[in-house]
């Protein structure tokens, strides 16, 4: 098995580009022990980086939304990535922009902790496989529930938003499932461990409102990409029950990208004509 972390020569680390090994945090970081963390994952086609700004700029939000502001601007997250990227000479790849607070301290309220920014980047053409995008994936459903927005800052892309998605894709793994499907609170389909999920329901595109889930980059994408295909879109909640009955089921997201979905437990789906014309539209956006 390939190691990450020996494969990347080069890190952007607090407005510097490090070698690889020199990127390095403390063990009493605060946001090691208190999940005081933000990240992003940003796709690379052809060497170019896709929605990079906005990806960068919600880096920025989630931060703001769990009590830090980052030293760096917009921009200069851009260009330090572009920079990294050519560097690194990654043409189908995936980066990782992370902030996090140090080791200033360790109270609950992190006065005084100085925040801190990372980018990474290496090759990574797909998650599941290159079979997974023509035959679909399975999942399996989570005895985790999804926080809500009142214990939880939904919106916020950050370390613990995703401790209950570890622990769902460990639990699907151990059934023999690709990936989890969480609930919220009252039951009704939330996302999967990493990305949106989309049902097709009489031609029209379903989804679940983001109450429990974060409004991801690319799910905002596959609006724009209904709306050129001619395609209704459903927000709304989405029962579990009408999703098994549901005749696709895709996922989206940036290390997903369009993900369509072969089966939910014991209940099966076609990978449909909807499912591929979106994926075909994304793939046409992207330059893929």
């Amino acid at each position: 098995m390939s190691n990450l972390a020996q494969s990347i020569r080069h890190i952007w680390l607090d407005g510097e580009v490090v070698k690889g090994e020199q990127a390095q945090l403390h063990v009493l970081s605060h946001g090691l022990h208190y999940a005081q963390s933000v990240f992003e994952g940003i796709r690379v086609y052809g060497g170019r980086p896709f929605r990079l700004t906005e990806h960068h700029q919600r880096l920025i939000d989630s931060a703001r939304l769990i009590g830090f502001n980052l030293p760096f601007a917009v921009d200069a997250l851009d260009s330090a990535a572009r920079d990294l990227i050519r560097r690194e000479g990654v043409g189908t790849g995936y980066l990782r922009p992370v902030a996090w607070l140090g080791s200033e301290t360790l109270s609950m309220l992190p006065t005084g902790a100085v925040p801190h920014v990372a980018i990474a980047v290496w090759d990574w053409p797909d998650v599941f496989g290159p079979q997974a995008r023509s035959q679909g994936i399975g999942l399996a459903v989570s005895e985790w529930v999804r926080p809500g927005p009142a214990s939880s800052p939904v919106q916020a892309k950050c370390a613990g938003n995703y401790a209950l998605a570890v622990l769902s894709r460990h639990s699907a793994a151990r059934q023999g499932a690709d990936d989890a499907l969480l609930l919220d609170a009252q039951g009704n389909v939330a996302e999967s461990t990493g990305a949106n999920l989309f049902a097709v329901r009489h031609g029209a595109l379903v989804t679940p409102p983001t109450d429990y889930v974060l409004n991801g980059i690319t799910r905002q994408a596959v609006f724009g990409i209904a709306q050129a295909l001619g395609l209704r879109v459903q927000e709304r909640v989405l029962s579990l029950r009408e999703l098994f009955a549901a005749e696709e089921v895709f996922l989206c997201g940036t290390a997903y990208e369009i993900q369509p979905v072969r089966a939910i437990d014991s209940h099966t789906f076609k990978i449909g004509e909807v499912s591929r014309a979106v994926s075909e539209h994304y793939r046409d956006i992207v330059g893929a």
